[in-house]
């Protein structure tokens, strides 16, 4: 008995939401405005010379669309099979794009041209990225080989063969010396490669899941590596020396991205969920939630959006709804401080004190209910909560007892032979409590035991008894009614949604820019290139 711990009570209380600088910052994210494509969105990116384009990765098709009016604006599809990671060139002007044939096809933002046409890989490329000086081109494929192309002419520079033993789904191109870059495969190990020297591998570390996505920060001294559900930070100035890991997903990490300037990175799961973190301290600041799984993330320039994409081809596109900017932040920090500060400023007094004595939070004691459950009094117990005080002002404390009752299968015991003034009223809380989704579980599970009990009892009561259970009955009845027009109604409007996104993508194939003269002449095998429809 000595042993004995305090029932639970503020996991069923409201939660008040913890303010912070950030939680103020990212709110102001309105609310998601959603396209709908054909199949899984594998890859976002912004355009860095126009941060109102973005260009979408899904099934054979690269789509760059206009954040503002969510239209398409230019619409590669030269693609036979699977297209994959479009991403753009630093000024904007070429996109590269890899593809399951094998191919990394190069074009021209303005005109939608294929430039080139890079042939060498035997398997689907998934990431393809330009190096700093924009002259060259790193690809990642699934034939466990990287291979950097020379943008002008055409042909590889240098083939890293066999440079990981599973898929290569990962790399990153460091954001000032072009030479040097990283990749990682689902083999769970990381290579650093140096193009100046002779054995290019330069290191390999060992991230210990399948990694899916990799990044440099701005100032190309930490890169940052994805997989499972840990996000791993590496330092090369000191060797590569692991910095930190974070493991807060649950399921795997599929992408990730910087905002706010390089100060904040994301990283977006399969729990359906994006994180924010703080890259100064390596902490979690916020937390953004979706209705599916997220594979692939965008951020616009000055954090003026977010575009998200998920598995089953949903788009979420949140813009910022003030013009907001990185700066902000630090001005919401500093107001939040000044506040913090008046608020634990003492109070002047004249009279000098030699120590100030600070408060000490009381230990919680027992709740009213605690001793009748020590002696197993369940009858007491529940006796002891129905009373005005915690039916209208602390429903908490009666849905606490009810779990513990559960969980020790109590219940039955508590609600038998009872008098029905005390059923009456057990009944009308649970009528009136049942539809709050703090409650709803705990209450929905003692409502059923209600009707067990009474179930071969009812021709013994009142009236008042019979009327009260038909209440209960009713009201059950009803929330059964409304989470099954709930999910009738959530499949309408998702038939909606498809269907209209259908109409507005078939209005508007021809709304396409007016081509520019490409700086760029597309080469022979790139003209020859022809797409079979079958």
């Amino acid at each position: 008995m000595l042993g004995f711990q305090s029932t639970n009570v503020r996991r069923f209380q409201q939660k008040a939401d913890v303010v912070t600088p950030d939680t103020i910052y990212w709110d102001r994210l309105a609310i998601p405005e959603l396209l709908k494509e054909h199949s899984t969105i594998d890859y976002v990116d912004f355009s860095p010379s126009d941060p109102d384009n973005f260009v979408l990765t899904c099934s054979v098709r690269v789509q760059i669309y206009n954040l503002v009016t969510k239209l398409v604006v230019k619409n590669l599809s030269r693609f036979q099979k699977t297209a994959y990671g479009a991403s753009f060139r630093q000024d904007g002007r070429l996109l590269a794009a890899g593809d399951e044939e094998g191919h990394v096809k190069l074009f021209d933002t303005t005109s939608r041209n294929i430039l080139r046409l890079f042939k060498g890989h035997t398997a689907p490329v998934h990431r393809t990225f330009f190096t700093a000086d924009k002259l060259q081109l790193a690809s990642f494929a699934d034939d466990k080989s990287v291979r950097l192309w020379d943008v002008a002419n055409e042909k590889v520079v240098q083939t890293y063969a066999d440079a990981h033993t599973d898929y290569i789904r990962a790399g990153a191109m460091h954001p000032q010396a072009s030479h040097m870059f990283v990749s990682g495969g689902y083999d769970g190990k990381i290579n650093m490669y140096d193009t100046r020297i002779a054995n290019a591998i330069t290191g390999t570390l060992d991230h210990g899941s399948p990694v899916e996505s990799m990044l440099f920060l701005p100032n190309g001294s930490i890169f940052i590596t994805a997989g499972g559900t840990q996000v791993r930070v590496w330092d090369m100035i000191s060797g590569c020396r692991l910095l930190t890991t974070m493991s807060q997903h649950h399921k795997t990490v599929t992408c990730l991205r910087l905002g706010s300037d390089g100060k904040r990175l994301l990283s977006g799961g399969l729990d359906r969920h994006v994180k924010i973190y703080d890259v100064s301290t390596y902490k979690t600041v916020h937390t953004l939630t979706y209705p599916n799984a997220v594979v692939s993330l965008g951020v616009a320039a000055k954090d003026q959006a977010v575009v998200v994409g998920m598995v089953d081809g949903l788009v979420s596109i949140k813009r910022m709804i003030v013009d907001s900017k990185p700066s902000h932040l630090k001005n919401i920090k500093s107001t939040q401080r000044s506040k913090q500060r008046r608020k634990v400023e003492p109070p002047n007094t004249t009279t000098p004190v030699d120590h100030v004595a600070s408060r000490v939070r009381r230990k919680l004691g027992l709740k009213v209910f605690d001793p009748h459950l020590r002696k197993f009094n369940y009858k007491q117990a529940l006796d002891s909560v129905l009373i005005p005080l915690y039916i209208d002002e602390q429903p908490e404390m009666i849905v606490a007892l009810i779990t513990e009752l559960l969980h020790r299968h109590g219940m039955h015991r508590a609600i038998t032979n009872r008098d029905e003034q005390v059923m009456i009223t057990f009944i009308d809380f649970l009528c009136a409590r049942i539809g709050e989704v703090r409650f709803m579980r705990p209450l929905l599970n003692a409502a059923t035991a209600v009707m067990d009990v009474f179930d071969t009892k009812v021709i013994a009561y009142s009236n008042q008894m019979l009327a009260a259970l038909e209440r209960l009955s009713e009201t059950m009845q009803a929330e059964i009614r409304l989470t099954s027009e709930l999910l009738q109604l959530k499949g309408t409007l998702e038939m909606i949604i498809g269907a209209a996104l259908d109409n507005n993508e078939s209005a508007t194939e021809v709304t396409y820019m007016e081509a520019k003269p490409a700086r760029m002449e597309p080469s022979k095998a790139a003209e020859n290139y022809v797409v079979l429809v079958e």
